[in-house]
């Protein structure tokens, strides 16, 4: 089923619904991978801070929304390369979309917003395999790269993973994320 949702710039004034949508996206997409305890720790009040500061930053990054009736499902932001090697100079940072808009084709459309048609990197959990997925068909491979990033006082195993060059636009046409 592809829905079309309201792709748009993030503003001061989502705050309040990207903190709640970013904090139900994490017990989403990490209640395997984090403990119980460490994800109570996330408050949708210290997020929504985090969003303000986001939407502020320069012309080189871009954070965008997903609107359905409204209403917030999703968002995805990307920038400068933030990894010392500079594999990229560009590197997608985040993108999560709500359990319920999975396969709806509004993930595509998220990625489409930030990351442009040249290379680019990611970091993802090395044990995510909706998103590796989907970083797959979008041209991404893992180039050997990991790291354990701190989260909410535990570890997360992440690999890089880069794309040296853009596939054709035709995926977004025929993916389902």
């Amino acid at each position: 089923m592809i829905t079309t949702a309201d792709i748009r710039p993030v503003v001061e004034t989502d705050a309040e619904s990207l903190g709640r949508v970013h904090a139900t996206c994490w017990h989403e997409t990490y209640d395997q991978l984090l403990s119980k305890a460490a994800l109570e720790q996330l408050q949708p009040a210290r997020l929504a801070a985090m969003w303000r500061r986001f939407s502020s930053q320069g012309p080189n990054y871009r954070q965008v929304a997903a609107l359905v009736d409204g209403e917030i499902v999703g968002f995805a932001g990307s920038g400068p390369s933030r990894d010392e090697d500079k594999p990229t100079p560009r590197e997608l940072y985040f993108i999560y979309l709500l359990d319920a808009y999975h396969g709806t084709g509004i993930g595509q459309q998220l990625f489409d917003a930030v990351v442009d048609d040249g290379p680019s990197s990611l970091w993802v959990a090395e044990v995510n395999p909706r998103a590796h997925s989907f970083y797959k068909r979008n041209g991404y491979a893992p180039d050997g790269h990991n790291q354990d990033q701190e989260v909410l006082g535990e570890q997360l195993h992440e690999v890089r993973l880069v794309r040296p060059r853009a596939l054709a636009r035709r995926l977004s046409l025929v993916t389902n994320d």
